[in-house]
């Protein structure tokens, strides 16, 4: 026994030798150790197929609209640890998560409504250009006599925030005061199939019209502007 000992430390010896390779190392792929280089940190809590998986989960989810939250990943890949018996993932795993891998990002979402989405449908936007192309087609109209009418409101005296120039000495953000009185104005244009468009109707708040209006500022001479109690629009500004 102490012969046959012998005999495999001196091939484990020559063959560290060969293929210059520490002992303790070679002992360990001998026990079916892998190497730093090829084994999966232990922070990854989740194996490749179970992150592939977590991924593949959440492109789908984004491309029918419903983006996961990071509280949601975190939820489904503490669902996949717990069925074969892991601890959960920590607080900033989800962020370390999306951070570390290429296919994934985070961003401000917004809210859309589902009937507008419904109208991004190909299948329905196909339809409808069909039956104006039939209608065109039948009546002889030309491209010039369809019109596309649209609206628009944005509030006035506000501030966006901006890059700014301060004081060196200066500690925290910058403010820009802004009046406290808001008000709203609406804007309808409309514009035809060969790119021209008639003048823009202005609709302000207001009970007349001031002649500074027009005279003390850049505004175009065609533009047509109407004043209201509440600036929005009504049926009788609309038949105006």
């Amino acid at each position: 026994m102490e012969t046959r000992a012998n005999n495999l430390n001196l091939i484990e010896k020559e063959e560290e030798v060969l293929i210059h390779v520490p002992r303790s190392t070679l002992f360990d792929r001998i026990q079916g150790c892998s190497n730093i280089a090829e084994s999966r940190p232990k922070s990854y809590n989740l194996t490749e197929l179970e992150e592939e998986v977590l991924i593949q989960y959440i492109i789908d989810m984004d491309d029918r609209g419903f983006a996961l939250k990071l509280n949601s990943v975190e939820d489904m890949a503490n669902y996949m640890l717990e069925t074969r018996g892991a601890k959960k993932v920590g607080k900033l795993w989800a962020h370390r998560f999306v951070k570390r891998r290429s296919e994934l990002k985070t961003c401000f979402n917004r809210v859309y409504d589902f009937q507008r989405a419904l109208c991004e449908d190909p299948e329905l936007i196909e339809e409808w250009f069909r039956l104006v192309s039939n209608m065109q087609a039948k009546y002889r109209i030309q491209d010039c006599d369809f019109y596309n009418f649209d609206e628009t409101g944005f509030m006035i005296s506000i501030i966006c925030p901006g890059m700014v120039v301060t004081s060196a000495e200066r500690s925290g953000r910058s403010k820009a005061i802004q009046p406290g009185n808001r008000e709203w104005a609406m804007v309808i244009i409309c514009g035809n199939g060969e790119g021209e468009t008639i003048p823009l109707f202005l609709i302000v708040q207001g009970q007349v019209h001031l002649s500074n209006w027009y005279t003390e500022t850049d505004f175009p001479v065609d533009w047509v502007i109407k004043s209201t109690s509440n600036e929005w629009i009504n049926n009788e500004i609309g038949l105006e």
